[in-house]
């Protein structure tokens, strides 16, 4: 399994951005498709995003798309989702997520992901 490391949480006013950053090792990072989830207090963990081990296939969720874009650079291995025009409902916990390959992205269930993050807090609040 690949061992994940989320970072670049924190506290951010309406309407800000933030991004996220998903550190991978132990595995061959390129390997492995990356997804993001979130999950607020109360509520089911849900799919965010995901990125294929090739890059070439992105997937978002209806609640973000057009505000968050998803990316990765192997060289680093690591994985990024930036998140503009941030709302209060986006205040969660985030965890990363990787999935062997080979996986498209054409669906993001926690199903497929066998590798997560402990998770980090993003809050959304003025």
């Amino acid at each position: 399994q690949l061992h994940l490391v989320e970072s670049g949480g924190g506290l951010v006013q309406p309407g800000g951005s933030l991004r996220l950053s998903c550190e991978g090792s132990g595995r061959a990072f390129n390997d492995y498709a990356i997804g993001w989830f979130r999950q607020a207090p109360g509520k089911e963990r849900e799919g965010v995003s995901c990125i294929s081990d090739s890059g070439e296939n992105t997937n978002f969720a209806d609640s973000v798309k057009g505000r968050f874009t998803i990316s990765r650079d192997d060289a680093k291995n690591t994985a990024y989702l930036d998140m503009n025009s941030l709302k209060p409902e986006d205040t969660a916990v985030y965890y990363c997520a990787a999935a062997p390959r080979p996986m498209f992205c054409t669906m993001i269930y926690t199903a497929f992901f066998n590798s997560w993050g402990q998770g980090i807090q993003v809050t959304v609040s003025s």
